[in-house]
């Protein structure tokens, strides 16, 4: 075979992976309100910077017919990207690949990722999007799970892991995201629990729906497991990278400073009026961080949760700081348990 035969059948190669599923699969998950693993991606890092690893490996199962269905890429995408300029690495959970479920190979890809971010002190982002384990490979998927887990554990505290739940995660699929450091969710298409509604209906007689049970606005307001949500996958993405500009590529460094226009003595007109002299009467204390803070921009973290504390991330002569305040307007800005956590 020529150079040429080559190039045209790595041509052909690439055409299928970016395909995953296949046509009739990529039109499904867009009818459900989702874009796919690619189109995610491309959405997330700055145009023309992925770069894709192992994207035609194949899994090797040969049991209950899975043979017959191999696909290159298998069931997710992976790579490394830039956003805003800054590296980052990443995987895509592909749902159009056998329900975008875990099995030796998808964990292989989803394990080389994070060793290289952690090697190489870039940021971690995940765009899950899974059914769980591949039940057709048994243990080797339930292996993969371990290697996953067990490298957010090295990685915690080293760099920033990002989880980005697009789908309907179960199981093993959110377990993952339990241990990273902030969980974003899109409003309507993505779940998060740890067996379904039919498991809890089988087992203990109740009925509850998929957003009652692990939806965006359940897991922002009641258990406060989703750090910030999005109308919709383009705005959860957004969200993604207005929060890596507020975050240290590792625990080295920084984080990146930013250019503001705000003079240092700029005067804060209208406080003596947002804050009342009467300390018994509420204001909300988030206007006041608008205030006072670069540009007015204000990122809250768990703006649904304990919402008698306001914490989130700004930015103070064009460097990024934390913010933590009591919110006079609920509880009377009183801690409770929730708020402390």
């Amino acid at each position: 075979m020529g150079w040429n035969e080559r190039l045209d059948e790595l041509s052909t190669m690439r055409t299928e992976a970016a395909q995953g599923g296949g046509p009739a699969r990529i039109t499904a998950q867009h009818d459900r309100g989702k874009q796919t693993a690619r189109e995610r991606i491309a959405k997330l890092v700055d145009p023309g910077s992925f770069q894709e690893l192992d994207a035609f490996a194949q899994h090797r199962c040969h049991d209950f017919g899975m043979e017959q269905s191999r696909t290159l890429g298998d069931g997710v995408v992976a790579g490394s990207g830039l956003v805003d300029g800054r590296p980052i690495h990443l995987y895509a959970q592909d749902f159009t690949v056998l329900g975008g479920s875990l099995g030796e190979t998808v964990a292989a890809k989803i394990c080389k990722v994070m060793d290289l971010a952690l090697r190489h002190g870039t940021p971690l982002v995940a765009l899950n999007d899974s059914g769980g384990a591949r039940i057709q490979e048994g243990v080797l998927a339930l292996a993969g799970y371990a290697d996953i887990f067990y490298r957010n554990t090295r990685a915690s505290g080293v760099i920033p892991q990002l989880s980005v739940i697009l789908g309907p995660c179960a199981g093993g699929a959110v377990y993952s995201p339990g241990l990273t450091d902030f969980i974003l969710m899109a409003e309507g298409t993505s779940h998060m629990f740890i067996t379904g509604p039919e498991v809890i209906k089988t087992v203990t007689g109740e009925e509850v729906s998929f957003e009652e049970l692990g939806g965006a606005a359940a897991h922002a307001s009641k258990s406060g497991v989703a750090h910030l949500t999005g109308a919709d996958e383009d705005q959860t993405l957004e969200l993604v990278r207005s929060l890596l500009a507020y975050l240290p590529a590792n625990n080295l460094e920084d984080p990146p400073p930013r250019p503001t226009g705000d003079p240092a003595d700029r005067r804060l007109d209208g406080l003596p009026e947002l804050v009342p002299a009467d300390g018994n009467l509420g204001y909300d204390v988030r206007e006041l961080v608008r205030r006072v803070v670069d540009q007015g921009e204000f990122l809250e973290i768990h703006e649904q949760y304990a919402r008698n504390i306001v914490v989130g991330f700004a930015r103070h002569d064009g460097h990024p700081v934390g913010v933590v305040a009591n919110q006079p307007a609920v509880l009377a800005g009183g801690l409770d348990c929730y708020a402390t956590e």
